[in-house]
């Protein structure tokens, strides 16, 4: 375990004739860069640790190896670096005014320090009647990898979107990974910041506001990710492609689907969830987690409560299996979502299977 001090260094950044290699004219006639999630999530700590030398970063294998999904790579010998303890010592550095982002190799390792999330960083705040403030981020990979069986394939987001306390933030492109991660090291409360090691690797066009290393997304306010008339697809993270495909899938059968990526759980934007439903008039929610007390749960509470009479069938559901996950390749794939099944529960809203 090692921490990242933040020390004055010259700003690591591309060479401008990488960048501009990289460019080239969106559809809409605007410069755009091809960003992998990695090289977000590492620009946006990197500009982060140098506008506020009171942020740091502590965590597993966060400095000689740079990150076990190298998203801290650089960092280390740009910002220094010392030898100390994990969450515990985050949390207290963060009572203190510093501004503290833990890394876990894997969210399931974040089970070893629930009780410094939980019961310190989320609560003291309110404990000591707003005198203390716990400005700390806790970020890392989150959910179903592949191979990586029951014990590293959990799910966390709906455990930790129930403490109060806490903002929950699961971000879907590069976009969302980098505006968002900014916006979570600037806030004054803790933030679990849920990402997907599958999605490291993936580019996505973004555009030349978004590399600006003043960009900050909001938290707390979902994204129409796609427009539709016909049905809600409610999405995080991963999530959201997989509902991106499924709502290509469906317009084959005339269904003209709206996907929402929802960005934050907690906050949830009730009301862009509530004012899509109320012109699709119908709902689908899509999650890796288990069906019981999940997200998809909490979003289908919210639309009964706010958009009930606007509702023209059932909310549907599709989720992963309450099972603790397979090793066995066959069962790991019969026990996570896909596209297909998606799609297959939208069709049957429509009574077209």
């Amino acid at each position: 375990m090692q921490f990242l001090a933040r020390a004055s260094a010259a700003s690591l950044r591309r060479s401008q004739a990488a960048t501009e290699a990289f460019q080239r004219l969106g559809a809409c006639g605007y410069a755009t860069t091809q960003l992998t999630v990695r090289d977000a999530l590492n620009s946006a700590l990197d500009e982060e640790m140098e506008r506020d030398d009171k942020v740091f970063i502590i965590g597993e294998e966060v400095g000689e190896y740079q990150g076990a999904y190298k998203i801290t790579r650089g960092l280390l010998q740009k910002y220094g670096a010392k030898r100390a303890g994990f969450t515990g010592i985050a949390v207290g550095s963060a009572f203190q005014g510093l501004k503290p982002v833990v890394e876990f190799m894997t969210f399931n390792f974040s089970m070893q320090a629930i009780d410094q999330i939980v019961n310190s960083a989320a609560k003291h705040h309110y404990m000591s009647a707003g005198q203390i403030t716990c400005p700390i981020v806790f970020r890392g990979p989150n959910g179903p990898a592949a191979g990586v069986a029951a014990q590293h394939s959990q799910d966390f987001a709906p455990w930790y979107a129930s403490v109060p306390g806490l903002k929950v933030i699961v971000p879907y492109d590069a976009e969302d990974n980098r505006g968002l991660l900014k916006a979570a090291i600037r806030d004054p409360d803790p933030v679990v910041f849920l990402e997907n090691e599958i999605m490291y690797g993936e580019s996505f066009e973004v555009s030349e506001e978004v590399l600006d290393k003043d960009f900050v997304l909001p938290i707390g306010k979902a994204k129409i990710q796609r427009e539709g008339t016909d049905l809600t697809i409610v999405a995080s993270g991963k999530l959201v492609g997989f509902a991106l495909q499924a709502a290509a899938e469906l317009d084959k059968d005339g269904v003209s689907v709206e996907v929402v990526n929802l960005r934050s759980i907690k906050p949830l934007d009730r009301e862009t969830i509530a004012a899509s439903v109320k012109k699709t008039h119908r709902l689908l929610t899509v999650e890796e987690g288990w069906p019981q007390h999940g997200l998809g749960s909490e979003i289908i509470a919210v639309v009964v409560e706010e958009a009930f009479d606007d509702l023209d069938a059932p909310p549907e559901r599709v989720c992963g299996v309450e099972i603790p996950m397979p090793y066995a390749t066959p069962l790991e794939d019969a026990a996570l979502p896909h596209v297909s099944d998606i799609v297959r529960v939208a069709r049957r809203m429509f009574n077209l299977e």
